[in-house]
């Protein structure tokens, strides 16, 4: 391996430390190198002291869970991601794909999987429910229908726990918006990884739905969730990784971390003309609204 390539697969330098203390909204620590302690060291060594920890399915929805038992800085989320649910109807081993139905589990075995997550959801450490919604990205038609019931369930469990919910919206943003108006949205409702223009900004501020941008905010080619963060109103606004993806500029394509949160809440700090300490102290406020801790 060249040199270059080893350092464009390095982790990037930690940032210098807010100075207002903040949360990641959305993470997968089961995803990153090294340990979970790791992680929160290193984050809070530079202003992120607090993670929610994501789950995309049963094991990551457990692990998720055991995590924020173990650890005051760690809060829960738990869910059967998007692409998950059609993978559990149709048996599809690769899952998060294209691919037609294959003879598989079928709707009993999404049913039992649901039942879990609902039991795990009324676990005090578990915060929201999510990530669920709609991917119409990386799942064709064929398994719309599975997506679509999966994340009706998810909306009526979170309800029933008082718990928010965590939307994943790739693609699909009239069909979300459509189904969280049928069904009744939960009191809180984030839009994690906001991936949609000003005007539907707008419409989802109207609603009290939060909008959490992540790294991509800082992509060049990004200039419309730009324009979504400048007409977010303060109160409703996140910051999360998702890591260890979308990695913000200037590190694109390098491992993502929290410890990283700090370039992306500068670089939204910016957008909108707003002081850095006056941002994160605004999100560090709504984070603990939006999750109720």
């Amino acid at each position: 391996m060249s040199a270059s390539t080893s350092s464009k697969q390095a982790p990037p330098p930690p940032p210098e430390p807010l100075r207002v203390a903040v949360a990641d909204a959305h993470t997968h620590l089961d995803m990153q190198e090294g340990t979970v302690a790791e992680a929160l060291e290193k984050a809070a060594s530079v202003g992120v002291t607090t993670v929610v920890q994501v789950g995309c399915d049963i094991k990551g929805s457990r692990w998720a869970a055991e995590t924020a038992a173990a650890y005051d800085q760690v809060h829960a989320a738990v869910a059967l991601h998007p692409n998950e649910a059609p993978r559990i109807v149709h048996g599809d081993p690769d899952g998060w794909s294209r691919q037609g139905a294959r003879a598989g589990g079928g709707d009993t075995a999404l049913d039992d999987a649901l039942a879990e997550i609902a039991e795990l959801a009324a676990l005090p450490q578990v915060r929201a429910v999510g990530e669920t919604g709609l991917d119409h990205f990386r799942t064709g038609p064929e398994g719309r229908a599975a997506q679509e019931r999966s994340f009706r369930a998810h909306i009526e469990i979170a309800k029933r726990h008082g718990k928010a919910l965590v939307i994943h919206d790739r693609d699909a943003h009239a069909d979300v918006l459509r189904i969280l108006a049928e069904e009744g949205a939960p009191e809180r409702t984030i839009f994690h990884c906001y991936s949609g223009d000003a005007e539907m900004a707008q419409v989802c501020a109207a609603a009290g739905y939060y909008l959490s941008f992540a790294g991509n905010v800082t992509f060049k080619n990004a200039q419309s969730l730009r324009d979504a963060l400048t007409v977010a109103p303060l109160d409703l606004i996140l910051v999360e990784t998702d890591a260890p993806f979308l990695t913000p500029s200037p590190f694109r394509g390098r491992p993502n971390a929290p410890y990283l949160i700090p370039v992306t809440l500068r670089a939204m700090a910016e957008v909108r003309g707003t002081g850095e300490d006056e941002l994160a102290a605004a999100i560090a406020r709504n984070t603990a609204r939006a999750f109720d801790y």
